[in-house]
Parts: structure tokens; sequence; C-alpha cells
């Protein structure tokens, strides 16, 4: 069975390719193999992916185009060959990884050995990204910005974040799935950054948590954060994921 989530799921049941999908695979056979909240779906083709989707609110595959070919460089990340878009739908394509996704069947069963991999892949992601040459803001102003511009306003309890404890160029999206783990069980790669940008870890770390009990159920945090080597910090998992579930 796929994990679950309420960001999406390995899909099980057949799904029909979009036409777009079909022409961009230029024959190849395609697989589905994640499908979002949203209604994109990412498929397999060959020796690439094909991320495609409706148009929305957040964050584009155009953006995350961008923020792979920042990334590259510095960490395991997608390879970006095309992207595009229309009014209605826009898609990303990139080469494909080694690995697969940390919430797969196989590491949903071995749920100890996912969490470690993700929380130190997620320590060598905020180790690895230059801070200081990153041209991409994910503090808590964009944040909210960015949630105006789609009419969400931020409550008055979250406009005045902690204090900082570590910038870092953050994942943006730190959910367990996209962590990409090896056969070997370690962290691989990172998958899906299209909210890549400078912020506190922590607003990285509460949601990689908070998304552990989603995918592998209650109990994880205190391993997670042993493996990434980071003390507990209530004040800061709690406002960061309250941020998230309001942005």
């Amino acid at each position: 069975m796929s994990a679950p989530s309420p960001l999406g799921r390995i899909p099980l049941e057949a799904i029909e390719a979009p036409a777009r999908v079909r022409a961009l695979a230029g024959g190849a056979e395609l697989a589905p193999v994640w499908r979002n909240q949203l209604g994109g779906v990412t498929w397999r083709a060959g020796d690439t992916y094909i991320k495609h989707g409706p148009r929305h609110g957040e964050a584009s595959m155009a953006e995350e185009a961008e923020r792979l070919r920042w990334a590259a460089p510095f960490t395991p990340v997608p390879r970006v060959r095309a992207h595009g878009e229309t009014e209605a739908e826009e898609w990303l394509v990139t080469e494909a990884l080694a690995g697969e996704s940390a919430v797969a069947p196989h590491w949903v069963a071995r749920p100890e050995v996912a969490v470690q991999a993700i929380a130190e892949g997620l320590r060598a992601l905020h180790d690895a990204l230059p801070v200081d040459d990153c041209p991409f803001d994910w503090s808590v102003p964009a944040r909210a910005s960015r949630a105006a511009g789609r009419g969400i306003v931020l409550p008055d309890e979250l406009r005045d974040p902690p204090p900082t404890d570590r910038l870092v160029v953050c994942h943006g999206d730190a959910c367990a799935p996209n962590t990409l783990l090896g056969e070997d069980g370690r962290w691989a790669a990172h998958v899906d950054l299209g909210s890549l940008g400078v912020a506190d870890r922590w607003a990285d770390i509460a949601v990689a948590t908070m998304s552990l009990e989603w995918n592998y159920g209650p109990g994880w945090d205190d391993l997670f954060l042993e493996a990434y080597g980071i003390d507990p910090d209530p004040l800061r998992t709690t406002y960061y994921r309250a941020l998230w579930n309001a942005t």
C-alpha cells in the first residue's frame, strides 16, 4: 500500500496519461509514480521523470526548474531537461535519479531506517547549500506575501516569528516523500524543490517531523532530531507547523 499523506500518494490505480505527457515521453513507456493533492502526476518515462499538472497559486514548475539548476552543483537533485507551461497546465522534465521515495512501501515497512535517512539528508542539504549565494527567499514575510497573493491572510499570531536559530537554504517542502533513499538505506537525493529558499532551519525541521506521523505513524520525532543533530525546540516547532498549515 502507498503511504498516507495529505500532500499526495503513490498511485495504485491506472491513470491515463494526458496528451502533453505522452508527447514529452516520446514513445517511452509511462508509469505514474506520484499523485499530489492538486491534481498533478509525476510519471517515469525511460530515463526521465515528467512532472505534469494544472497551474495553481503555489510555486510554479518554472520556479522549481530555476531552483534545481541553482542547487545542482551543491547537492544531489534532479537535473532539468525541459519545462514549460500554458494557461492551464505546466510540466517539468528531469533526469531520473537512483533511489526511491522514502515513503515507498519497502521503506514504510522500515520506518527506523527511513526516518534516520530523511534527517541525515535534510542536515546534509542545509549544510551544503550556500546561504550567502542563494537568490531565493522562504522567510516568513516572503511566505506571507505569497499567501496574500492567493487570498490567504496570515493570522495575527503568526506574523511575529520566533528568533532565528540558524539561517539555511531550506528545502521548502521537507516532507518525507521528497527524500530519495538508496538500496543501502541512506539518503540519496532530494526532489520537489519548488519552494527552496533561505529561512530558519526550523521551517524545514518542523514540517519534516510533522510529516513523519502522516507516513510512518506517531513517535518518530526523537529519532529524527537525534539523527539531524539538534535538540527539540517546541516553540519553533509549533510556530512553523502552524505557519505551514496556514499558508
